[in-house]
């Protein structure tokens, strides 16, 4: 899974780069933001998103959601320049319903989501995103809870090799998770450096191409901070949160991740086929949602060349229905989780 923006070659490697909002103009006519009304951005950052919304209407709203205390931090001086338009809050997007709620909102006008690690993460080497620099082995976007280090030297062989497939999407996963079983018995993992020169050694890197470390970080990022289940959760908050006419807007990077959203739109929108063996009962649903987007909608030639990171996004949009919300699609939880636990809980991926 590539950061917001990021290209191939930057991944989870992250060189340094100011961050840009990706697709910014697509997403405002996503949105709709140009009517007024209350919003929901549940991946603040650098508040790119929120900034546009909030200039597009003057009584315009946003709720603003981070897990990273530092985007928080850093939205300081905006949501005292916005004032009460502009509502900063830490936690999940995945509880972006709860959120809102507590904000005293029943309801909102528009959701969107920028899936993935952000440049300034990436950017910054104590936070351990990267391995372009030396810092600890980290990964944690809130900065609490289980680390990449607590993981990577106490999980087991079977469970490291599928998180590398699964998440990192690493064709070398057993090997990898092999060595690294047998590296730490000899010492424990605690820097970017160490995991990635391991992995370095055991996968040639071809010309022109990524890092030998880029999927196996990219697949520990996944796992530490549950990304694809935060995600298949806010898919399911949006559709709960959203009034009849209210859009959902998702800006994502990576195939993991667009799978996800284009699976939960296909279902919701009526359009999944009769027979998915991943949504196999979407079809005799009442649509919860009318698609805007047919298709994702790619960064424009423009775009790409001034921003190299936007290459892989894809954005998705819908409208909600009058439909009252559904219980949330097992199918969908599925998809953002590992084939053994799937398995434990009764389901195939």
């Amino acid at each position: 899974m590539m950061g917001r923006g990021d290209g191939p070659g930057a991944g989870a490697a992250g060189g340094p780069s100011r961050h840009v909002p990706v697709l910014l103009a697509e997403v405002g006519t996503a949105l709709d933001a140009n009517r007024g009304g209350i919003f929901i951005d549940g991946t603040f950052g650098a508040g790119g998103y929120t900034r546009a919304i909030l200039d597009a209407h003057s009584q315009n709203k946003v709720i603003a959601i981070d897990r990273d205390p530092d985007a928080i931090a850093g939205g300081e001086a905006l949501a005292a320049k916005f004032k009460k338009r502009l509502m900063l809050v830490p936690g999940r997007f995945g509880d972006l319903d709860d959120i809102a709620r507590a904000q005293g909102f029943e309801s909102v006008d528009g959701v969107v989501l920028d899936i993935g690690v952000s440049s300034m993460q990436l950017d910054q080497a104590e936070r351990g995103f990267s391995f372009r620099n030396e810092g600890p082995l980290d990964m944690r976007m809130e900065q609490s809870g289980p680390s990449a280090a607590d993981l990577v030297n106490e999980a087991s062989e079977s469970e490291l090799a599928d998180i590398f497939y699964h998440y990192g999407e690493e064709r070398r996963a057993r090997a990898v998770a092999r060595a690294v079983i047998e590296a730490r018995r000899r010492q424990p993992f605690e820097t970017t450096r160490q995991l990635a020169d391991l992995v370095a050694s055991l996968i040639r890197q071809e010309p022109s191409g990524i890092h030998p470390a880029t999927r196996v970080f990219q697949g520990l990022r996944i796992a530490v901070n549950d990304e694809l289940g935060e995600l298949a959760r806010a898919l399911h908050a949006a559709e709960r949160i959203l009034k009849p006419g209210g859009r959902l807007v998702v800006v994502t990077f990576h195939s993991l991740e667009d799978r996800i959203v284009k699976q939960f739109f296909a279902a919701r929108t009526g359009r999944a086929p009769t027979g998915s063996r991943h949504l196999p009962t979407a079809a005799a649903a009442e649509p919860t949602f009318d698609a805007i987007t047919r298709g994702p909608v790619a960064p424009s030639e423009q775009e790409m060349a001034r921003n190299p990171r936007a290459r892989s996004a894809k954005l998705r949009a819908g409208a909600r229905t009058d439909t009252p919300p559904q219980d949330p699609l097992s199918a969908i939880t599925m998809l953002a989780e590992l084939p053994q636990t799937a398995e434990k809980k009764g389901g195939r991926r």
